[in-house]
């Protein structure tokens, strides 16, 4: 088996559930300290992160990744131990198999393998790798990137390793993402008796022709590139559990991924608009998870694509759907970001896998990038 199959069920044999990294980067680190890597750890509270550089030149190619990976679920529902690497049928399986230990390890031998064949290359190697992509993203890569901005460090390029691909390895390839603004809500009614509403206000009544327009509402269009902003409830709570009794208040959870025509400040705006012209009583918290970044056709994505096809015969598909990723905050450095990595039909699920060969395809497009990037 290859390099990477081999680095790939060494990672998911480490049960770095986030925010623990369980000696992935030291792995890591290693590894890319014999290949001529300057190593940096920078641990920020209870998060591991790794900043490593190969150069001093311009431009700066950055591979970006993540070794924390989300809890197992129920073990029940494991036809095996979720951090017992196992291959069955030519399928590799374990928690991160995917999501993204297969990636990590096709970066760092991919990488070896070019230096072995260019050591004298354009530019400079970087990567970027924490253990806080799954949990709380405060103090993983959006503290490293505030520091390498302080002192003035520029990515040129970034390649994130997150699984991309839906049907078969290198088909789809990420060149951006939505912004992701949420809300916490609470309606503030009076509690009473069910029977003597007119002593009462319940903030259910309230809320509810406001929820109705908020969830009708077609915010935008989206734009040729990104998908229309939506918005959507994941939390509704309210009520004392009696069935006699009318709540005293209502909380609520919400969500917009917003294409880049909207404005964070049009969204709160048009949020609270309508809660105030349905009079509700309200106090309301924003969370900003990140702000929409787009990488447009370049040299990066034309370089990714071509690297993709020498090994598939085809192009892949570019696309801005999905989930948030670290590239929100690599992106303001000024960086193009793509990401591509293996097939993530299985991502957070139970059984989490990625056939075996896709590992070595990803480990030869890696390479490819590299060589059509730096040399």
């Amino acid at each position: 088996m290859s390099q990477a199959f081999e680095l790939t069920k060494n990672l998911i044999a480490r049960r770095s559930l986030t925010p623990a990294d369980e000696g992935c980067q030291s792995v890591l680190s290693e590894r890319l300290a014999r290949i001529g890597f300057r190593i940096e750890p920078l641990p920020f509270g209870e998060v591991t992160n790794l900043w490593a550089r190969r150069g001093a030149a311009s431009p700066l190619f950055c591979f970006a990744g993540h070794t924390d990976v989300v809890p197992t679920g129920p073990l029940g529902e494991w036809h095996s131990d979720p951090f017992v690497p196992e291959v069955r049928d030519g399928v590799l399986y374990g928690r991160g198999a995917a999501d993204m230990k297969s990636g990590l390890a096709a970066m760092v031998t991919a990488t070896e393998e070019f230096l072995r064949r260019h050591p004298v290359h354009a530019g400079s190697i970087a990567f970027l790798i924490t253990s806080d992509e799954e949990g709380a993203s405060i103090d993983g890569t959006r503290r490293v990137v505030e520091l390498l901005r302080a002192r003035g460090e520029r990515i040129d390029w970034c390649l994130i390793g997150e699984p991309s691909s839906e049907v078969s390895i290198g088909d789809t390839v990420k060149v951006g993402r939505r912004g992701s603004l949420s809300g916490r809500l609470t309606v503030h009614g009076v509690q009473g008796h069910i029977a003597y509403p007119q002593l009462a206000d319940n903030p259910l009544h309230a809320f509810a022709p406001a929820l109705a327009e908020l969830i009708a509402r077609r915010w935008d269009e989206g734009t040729a590139h990104f998908q229309p902003t939506s918005f959507q409830v994941s939390n509704l709570n309210a009520g004392t559990g009696a069935p006699n009794v009318i709540p005293g208040e209502l909380k609520a959870r919400f969500n917009l991924r917003y294409s880049p025509v909207q404005t964070l400040e049009g969204l709160k705006h048009t949020v609270e608009e309508i809660l105030r012209r349905h009079q509700v009583r309200y106090s309301l918290e924003w969370h900003v998870s990140g702000e929409p970044f787009y990488t447009a056709a370049g040299v990066l994505s034309d370089a990714v694509a071509e690297a993709v096809a020498e090994v598939t015969g085809a192009r892949p598909r570019l696309s801005t759907s999905g989930g948030t990723s670290d590239g929100r905050f690599i992106a303001p450095l000024g960086a193009q970001v793509v990401e591509l990595g293996v097939v993530n039909a299985t991502i957070h699920k139970a059984n989490e896998c990625v056939r075996v060969g896709d590992i070595e395809a990803l480990h030869q497009m890696y390479g490819n990038l590299l060589r059509r990037l730096l040399t």
